[in-house]
């Protein structure tokens, strides 16, 4: 996997192309609050895939089939890892109660920080890289520690809009719960202070700089070009707003997906594990001399990544648990709009409560097995008791 030089001419067409969908989304799409339709969202999502690709296919054309498989396989891994990363986005938008219209305007922000958080990583890495060989014995620990934590059920704080920096930027700073449109700052008694717009782009931003820990080596495992890393994670973010709304009805039941992400990243360790001990100079393995083993090439980790993801999408696709997840999420969405919405709106309350309730008989019609595990979710019981209490409230009242 050695690493290819890229022309300036090169680095300067990518950077712009970058830049100006980036300018685009923001000026036609963000400046002005709007939750999109799914034909808007479907129809962007295909126009950034289709850019990306080509893209792709001119590396490929340009470059030789090693550069572009390199990038399609890097460009794979790392939209499956961003699309992993919008579950964290969704609980935390969902913890802050940020409104769906100016959902767009947070999730460009976290993809313009990302961009620039993978940007000083890729350059840190390359730099590593080029002087110290064990780095590869490194990037290869951290990717197989990562897939082992993503066997396990997530509860870190990273994936709460409570995280540290939030902690930190409420303990210094003067804040508000209410919001003020999209603004970052409103006046509250008559002083300047943050709005929960504010933070929860803190949030995201802190808990993208964790991702990029991980994506980071990830990709470097397939490719050492830089020009290749870059491009690929820039157009892997790009359109990820877009293919947010897209299947935000559908992230609830990719319940394998963490599974197929863990394979991949466990796959790319062992194969960054071989590529160091093939190029080793570490002094206490072999004598400081380089390991004869069977490197695992681009194509085949393409065959691979593509293999793995097919057969957890489709398997989240056709499991009951899957669709279950799917009742579950809508269920916590109408109790939550049901406990908010106006009182003296009779009519929409009651339709809310309606598909609340149809919602309830679903997840009621599941095996045992499966009501346990919802009954074992706490938050989402107290949410679904306090609609039902909130409901009786006025059959209770006097006249």
């Amino acid at each position: 996997m050695p690493a290819v030089d890229v022309s300036p001419l090169a680095w300067a067409a990518a950077l712009l192309i970058i830049a100006g969908l980036l300018a685009f989304d923001f000026i036609f799409h963000v400046r002005k609050a709007h939750v999109p339709t799914l034909r808007e969202a479907a129809t962007w999502s295909a126009l950034y895939i289709g850019i990306a690709l080509a893209f792709g296919v001119g590396v490929m054309v340009i470059g030789g089939t090693t550069m572009g498989t390199e990038y399609f396989a890097g460009y794979v891994t790392e939209k499956a890892l961003s699309v992993d990363n919008l579950f964290v986005f969704l609980i935390i938008m969902t913890s802050f109660a940020v409104p769906r219209a100016d959902q767009q305007k947070v999730l460009l922000f976290g993809i313009v920080f990302s961009l620039f958080a993978r940007t000083g990583f890729i350059f840190l890495g390359a730099a590593l890289i080029s002087s110290f060989a064990w780095v590869f014995y490194l990037f290869g620990l951290i990717l197989l520690v990562t897939a082992g934590n993503m066997l396990r059920p997530s509860g870190s704080e990273s994936q709460s809009g409570d995280n540290v920096m939030v902690r930190i930027a409420r303990r210094l700073f003067p804040t508000t719960s209410e919001y003020d449109g999209d603004k970052l700052f409103t006046i509250e008694n008559g002083r300047r202070v943050l709005t929960p717009m504010l933070l929860v782009m803190v949030a995201i931003g802190g808990t993208d700089v964790l991702f990029a820990l991980d994506s980071i080596p990830a990709i470097f495992g397939l490719t050492q070009t830089t020009f290749i890393v870059f491009t690929a994670t820039a157009f892997s973010l790009l359109g990820l707003r877009q293919l947010y709304f897209l299947i935000d009805g559908l992230l609830d039941r990719l319940v394998y997906l963490g599974y197929g992400l863990a394979a991949i990243l466990g796959f790319i360790g062992v194969k960054l594990v071989l590529h160091a001990l093939h190029e080793n100079n570490v002094p206490f393995i072999n004598d400081g001399e380089p390991v004869h083993v069977t490197e695992i090439s681009t194509q085949l980790s393409l065959t691979v990544i593509l293999g793995v993801l097919v057969v957890t999408v489709v398997a989240s696709l056709l499991s009951r648990w899957g669709r279950a997840q799917n009742t579950i999420a809508a269920a916590r969405r109408h109790a939550k709009e049901y406990l908010e919405v106006e009182k003296t709106d009779l009519a929409h309350r009651e339709r809310i409560f309606a598909a609340l309730c149809a919602e309830e008989n679903e997840l009621r019609a599941l095996p045992e097995k499966y009501r346990r595990r919802i009954r074992e979710e706490e938050q989402l019981m107290t949410l679904l008791r306090r609609a039902h209490a909130a409901h009786a409230e006025p059959q209770r009242s006097p006249g």
